[in-house]
């Protein structure tokens, strides 16, 4: 469906989708962030490697009980084991946050050195109603600003979940939802390729949702469940390790070792 035809239906939908939305919010259950720190050194034996995670609900943790469980815990243990050799690691992320205030966040945090930044961030702003390209405007920020200011040298933005497929939304809404996310995804996908030390990575069951994937999900029906987690971090750690570390200058920590595949 072209822009313009999906603009169309949307403003056609437009009471059943306010209604729908307010009820969801109403309803939904809410679920905290994972608890734990949000910073920590993973594995043992030298530094290998330095991430900075940035993101939203998902990066934040929540459907999981604690950071060991969720994107930033299984990630860093992931890349340790695969490198090595010990990984530092930084989360920044908050439930609701879209990628303009994740933006702001990372411009007045305080960041520590970083190799490559992990982003999860979109689905707030297709929510939001942010068209695609000052959602790609403000992810330009974002990698500029953490280049900037913590060093990073590469980037791995998340896609966009699944929308279409989440059992908390009724339709119409998961469907005018799903397919925002859906065009969110097709022109990061295209995006990305401007520049080498950008990278993109579908979350995992974006193109192919199994019939029974609500039993993955949170119990919210929203949020990724641990073994999404899990997976998504695995899927994360082998980009890293496989594509983005043989690509880092040799005067970052990750260059002193090889990686142990």
């Amino acid at each position: 469906m072209t822009p313009w035809l999906l603009t169309l239906v949307k403003i056609g939908l437009l009471p059943i989708l306010l209604w729908q939305g307010r009820q969801v919010r109403r309803n939904a259950l809410r679920l905290p962030e994972a608890e734990g720190p949000r910073e920590g050194v993973a594995g043992s034996g030298k530094v290998c490697l330095r991430i900075l995670i940035v993101g939203d609900s998902s990066a934040a943790g929540v459907g999981a009980k604690n950071q060991t469980q969720a994107l930033a815990g299984r990630l860093s243990e992931a890349l340790s084991q695969r490198l090595g050799g010990s990984v530092v690691w930084q989360l920044i992320a908050r439930s609701g946050d879209t990628t303009r205030v994740s933006l702001t966040a990372v411009r007045k945090m305080h960041l520590y050195p970083a190799d490559v930044m992990v982003t999860a961030l979109g689905l707030n702003d297709v929510v939001a109603q942010v068209s695609p390209k000052v959602w790609l405007s403000r992810l330009d920020k974002l990698d500029r600003a953490a280049s900037r200011r913590a060093g990073v040298k590469h980037i791995v933005h998340s896609g966009i979940p699944p929308i279409h497929s989440f059992p908390l939304l009724p339709n119409p809404l998961r469907w005018v939802l799903g397919t925002d996310a859906q065009r969110y995804n097709r022109e990061l996908s295209v995006w990305v390729k401007r520049w080498p030390e950008r990278w993109w990575l579908p979350l995992p069951f974006e193109n192919d949702q199994p019939a029974d994937s609500s039993v993955l999900m949170a119990e919210d029906g929203f949020h990724p469940g641990p073994a999404v987690y899990a997976l998504w971090a695995e899927q994360l750690a082998g980009m890293i390790a496989n594509d983005i570390v043989p690509r880092l200058p040799e005067t970052t920590p990750t260059r002193r070792r090889q990686p142990r595949l």
